[in-house]
């Protein structure tokens, strides 16, 4: 897959706008802040086409984006605390939409920070995806803001927060070394 074509398609606000999914999808997901914006953009050897925001929450649409004819959906980021009731059901509308609308979904790229335990939004949308039985491998972003002590324990104690998820592959991730970025196109290769 030639990750340098890669282009933005469309974003959609609602899931009654969501396209028909043709061809295969790789969908990404996390929490608001998270990395996905950096993480696509690593991916697709770009610094701007994935709009990177300092601000927590700025993903409130589904962003489509086409790379060699396979389909990359940047999903809104989950879990910030600062939108009001209104978009956090417009949000919870537009997620579900999207899971429940027959999409030829091959992957979910769930990303959590490695900083941090996993929160109970992050183990919500695994369960999720669990229970809907949607392939997934787990990216632990930021792990270049970690010193070496701190990888190895955080390493550690992910293996332990993850328990039960032991055949899920989990990938330490850095867009600024591209530590974990061959890895990752490796589990995305092999889902298509």
């Amino acid at each position: 897959m030639n990750y340098n074509k890669a282009e933005f398609e469309r974003a959609y606000g609602i899931s009654t706008q969501l396209p028909d999914s043709e061809t295969v999808e790789i969908a990404f997901a996390g929490r608001s802040n998270v990395g996905k914006s950096s993480l696509l953009n690593k991916l697709f050897n770009r610094k701007s086409l994935a709009r990177v925001s300092s601000v927590p929450g700025k993903t409130i649409t589904i962003n489509f984006y086409d790379v060699d004819g396979v389909k990359f959906v940047d999903l809104p980021g989950y879990g910030y605390a600062k939108i009001s009731k209104q978009e956090k059901e417009r949000f919870a509308e537009l997620m579900e939409g999207y899971f429940k609308s027959g999409r030829n979904l091959k992957l979910v790229v769930q990303l959590v920070d490695m900083r941090h335990k996993p929160s109970a939004d992050d183990f919500g949308m695994i369960e999720f995806m669990k229970e809907m039985n949607i392939p997934f491998i787990i990216v632990m972003t930021k792990a270049d803001k970690l010193n070496k002590t701190q990888f190895n324990k955080r390493l550690e104690e992910s293996k332990k927060e993850f328990e039960g998820f032991e055949d899920i592959p989990i990938i330490p991730f850095s867009s600024q070394t591209g530590l974990g970025l061959d890895e990752i196109k490796k589990q995305i290769e092999l889902s298509i």
